[in-house]
């Protein structure tokens, strides 16, 4: 059997304050959910190994604190990121207008140029029925700007593995990417270089 080949890559987990990121994280991480975290300060760390392609991925994911107080801290934690999950609450409209915020510093603290870096939405808590965000409201907000999303519940252990496999995928694919055109750039030889070896 050939060695897979390995990659780590770092995840991160942004979002308002009480969403759910730590328990999607838990359930994703664990499969356990509890009701009671503790609000997270700063960030914390998970890790998971999975074979996506026939690559052994090691995620490391970070969980970050939604506080505002810890804004500037957290991101801290988005440099040399490989993809991002963006997380609200369906029950909480607040939670779910402040994503532009949450996408804009994210993709404000990774490299400029990078369009391409990967993000997932999910809408968590659908277990409940006190719904504030409808369904097509997050899909249009999510269309509009080509981000994949999930209605997920932590809790009941919905969707979540496929969004956070789906961003792995994601964050993969543009890895590789990146890795090609440094190699790719890396062996070119420039016009000059070539003229001026012309003979005496």
């Amino acid at each position: 059997m050939s060695p897979r080949k390995k990659v780590d890559l770092k995840l991160i987990i942004i979002g308002a304050l009480g969403v759910g990121k730590t328990s999607l994280l838990h359930q994703y991480v664990h499969k356990t959910f509890y009701e009671d975290y503790q609000t997270t300060l700063g960030a914390s760390i998970l890790s998971k190994v999975i074979i996506l392609n026939d690559t052994t991925l090691k995620l490391q994911i970070w969980d970050t604190g939604g506080q505002e107080r810890f804004r500037s801290m957290v991101s801290t934690f988005y440099k040399g990121s490989d993809g991002c999950i963006l997380a609200f609450d369906v029950t909480d409209l607040e939670s779910f207008e402040a994503l532009d915020t949450w996408r804009g510093d994210v993709l404000a603290k990774t490299i400029p140029m990078e369009q391409s870096y990967p993000i997932v939405v999910l809408g968590n808590k659908i277990d409940l029925a006190d719904r504030q965000v409808p369904q097509e409201l997050a899909q249009g907000w999510c269309k509009e700007k080509d981000i994949p999303y999930f209605e997920v519940s932590a809790k009941n252990d919905i969707n979540v593995v496929q969004a956070f496999e789906i961003l792995a995928s994601r964050a993969l694919s543009r890895y590789q990417s990146v890795l090609e055109n440094f190699l790719t750039d890396s062996i070119k030889l420039t016009p000059e270089e070539q003229s001026r070896r012309r003979c005496c």
